[in-house]
């Protein structure tokens, strides 16, 4: 490198040539372009080109891309009654709401996504069956997760804790007892209609129970009811999230979400 003692000069000189090294450097090569296409024409096996996926914090209590609609400010923000959209009712302190009277939803809405929840049935047991530690989890408002006190607890099998309500039982049972906070994780896919709005697929629900995977895949077969199921509409491609009042009380908290797109995108 030529010095020039010009004063501010010396800086330009410097920074010049430096500049010039630097385009001269070729960059790494982080694939190939010369294999074979995948099958979905797409990208080349080991592209190179292809879009880098974006950078996740996995730091408690929730994914650094995650909407927080529960955390632990009692901030309730995020929901509204079921019924007439009114801001919510029930009770909430150092971030652990409990149920009260009439259902409570999400303002927004989704379609695919990763939902975490926290629940915890009373330590105190009362009632059995179907009457001990009931609520929900609604996917899209339409889709419910159960949640019960299933810990020796007997009921309907498509009813138990963790259940596809009405539809399927979970694969285990892997409840805690009584009072101990519980987690659910699932991962749903809102259904898809043809353009002549009938059903192209169904809604898709993975869930993890503790930890535990307890549905794999698994479609519904239209939005759950009590003592029925409904068929799919063209309205249940996207809702909200909800949780339910069955009489019963239950605690929930560090409820978080992650809407989930496409590959590359």
């Amino acid at each position: 490198m030529r010095i020039c003692r010009l004063g501010g000069a010396l800086i330009v000189v410097a920074l010049a040539v430096l500049s010039v090294s630097l385009v001269g450097q070729q960059q790494p090569i982080l694939g190939y372009d010369d294999t074979p296409m995948q099958p979905n024409g797409k990208w080349h096996i080991h592209d190179g080109k292809r879009p880098q996926p974006p950078v996740v914090a996995t730091t408690a209590p929730a994914p650094s891309d995650a909407t927080v609609l529960i955390g632990s400010r009692d901030d309730l923000s995020a929901w509204q009654m079921s019924a007439d959209g009114a801001p919510v009712t029930w009770p909430m302190k150092d971030g652990v709401i409990s149920t009260g009277k009439g259902m409570i939803r999400t303002k927004a809405e989704f379609t695919d996504f990763q939902l975490h929840v926290e629940f915890a049935t009373p330590s105190e047991v009362k009632g059995d069956s179907q009457g001990r530690g009931n609520s929900g989890v609604y996917l899209l408002g339409k889709f419910e997760i159960q949640v019960l006190d299933s810990y020796r607890n007997p009921t309907y099998p498509d009813g138990q804790a963790s259940a596809m309500y009405g539809q399927y039982p979970p694969l285990v049972n892997a409840s805690r007892p009584p009072g101990e906070w519980q987690t659910y994780d699932i991962i749903f896919t809102a259904p898809r209609f043809k353009s002549d709005r009938s059903l192209d697929k169904p809604a898709t629900a993975t869930v993890l129970h503790n930890g535990v995977v307890v549905h794999n895949g698994t479609a519904f077969f239209g939005p759950t009811q009590h003592r029925k199921i409904d068929p799919y509409t063209p309205d249940n491609v996207k809702g909200p999230i909800a949780l339910q009042d069955h009489g019963n009380p239950v605690r929930f908290r560090n409820i978080w979400i992650r809407p989930l797109k496409g590959y590359d995108s």
